[in-house]
């Protein structure tokens, strides 16, 4: 049976959509293709009608998430510290502790994208690069878009390995505080 495009397109969508959160909250290693398959209803070898490899799907979920991270933290409308500064606080969220799958994907895949082939590192590091571009105009500073940047991922990480809720609250507020301490030096 020989399905439409747009089947073909809404399925992939789907693989897409399926493998970014199992990704997130299990980590793309550690699920196969069958997994990834029959967790949208569809065998194994289906997927090679889709993506040629593995690592394929995965530069394509770095990409997927990353431009949807870009559009979340520097999004529509003008950027202004106002609008950064309500994005951090999201972003420094138990809520996004709590739920990595609808998350920021560099927190959980940060260390699977530096073990990955420079063509994964190139999609994210353009990504990256456009998010670092947008706070820098707004911050005024590249490198103070660097840390902050840096600071934000590096305390969703810290904040996930930490067992107790008080103490995951304890690092985003006390990293939002910094972060917001930076923020009103700039005015």
């Amino acid at each position: 049976m020989r399905y439409s495009a747009n089947h073909k397109m809404e399925t992939r969508e789907k693989l897409l959509a399926s493998s970014a959160a199992s990704a997130k909250t299990l980590g793309f290693s550690t699920v196969g293709v069958d997994g990834l398959m029959k967790a949208i209803g569809l065998s194994g070898g289906a997927f090679y009608s889709h993506f040629s490899s593995k690592d394929e799907l995965f530069k394509a979920i770095v990409e997927r998430e990353l431009a949807q991270s870009l559009d979340r933290l520097s999004g529509e409308g003008a950027m202004d510290q106002a609008k950064l500064a309500r994005c951090l606080k999201q972003y420094l969220s138990m809520s996004h502790v709590e739920q990595p799958e609808v998350g920021c994907a560099l927190p959980v895949l940060g260390a699977e994208i530096a073990r990955s082939d420079e063509q994964v590192r190139d999609v994210a590091q353009t990504w990256v690069c456009r998010l670092h571009e947008s706070w820098a105009r707004v911050l005024g500073s590249e490198a103070l878009a660097w840390a902050i940047l840096s600071q934000c991922v590096g305390a969703m990480v810290v904040a996930r390995m930490m067992a107790a809720p008080e103490v995951q609250q304890e690092v985003l507020e006390s990293s939002r505080a910094e972060i917001t301490l930076r923020l009103a030096g700039l005015d």
